[in-house]
């Protein structure tokens, strides 16, 4: 529920945003830097270099704390984990900011208000410049929402606001990346 992208987005974002704080940020978000410059730089290329770039866990949790990935409004303390082809995705959600004041008169729709612990799991992958992800489940505060009722608030709120959003989605990769996999607290990309 972070973008257009899901979560598969939000890890891709450490690969493409732009430097926003003014603090030192810490080795691990700076490694993440120079791993997205090389990432933007190579796929300006006409014939990019094939050679994987490894994004850890940690590069790409400290990155998006750091500020340089803007979130929705309303999400915030996002993290990551992963093993081979799913990431899980762990976040604080204040419904009614990312809601903003639309509220909706569907009684299932009413556990989406206030604020959450939400826990997003999905199954992703990049392969022929393509994105995609599947999510899996959604729990909030440790309660599982059933998928039809995930598939009523995607619909009402966050469609409207990102239009390519879903519970299965498919988006072109950006910087030339041909393949993304997702291993063990790991994303590595391939660019052509």
């Amino acid at each position: 529920m972070i973008d257009r992208r899901w979560l598969l987005l939000v890890f891709l974002l450490a690969v493409r945003s732009a430097y926003t704080a003014t603090e030192q940020p810490p080795s691990s978000t700076l490694a993440a830097e120079q791993k997205i410059e090389h990432v933007q730089q190579n796929g300006r290329q006409a014939q990019p270099d094939q050679t994987p770039t490894t994004f850890a866990q940690k590069e790409i949790n400290d990155y998006v704390a750091s500020a340089r990935v803007k979130l929705p409004k309303g999400v915030q303390s996002v993290a990551f984990s992963s093993v081979p082809g799913v990431i899980t995705g762990n976040a604080r959600v204040d419904f009614d900011q990312l809601k903003e004041g639309r509220g909706s008169a569907n009684p299932l729709l009413s556990v989406f208000s206030g604020v959450h612990n939400v826990i997003v799991v999905a199954h992703a992958h990049g392969a022929g410049h393509i994105g995609y992800v599947d999510v899996d489940s959604v729990s909030l505060d440790a309660v599982d929402i059933p998928r039809f009722v995930l598939q009523l608030f995607v619909e009402k709120y966050l469609r409207p606001k990102y239009p390519g959003v879903g519970l299965n989605s498919r988006f072109a990769l950006p910087d030339k990346i041909d393949t993304a996999v997702v291993g063990a607290n790991q994303l590595t990309i391939t660019q052509k």
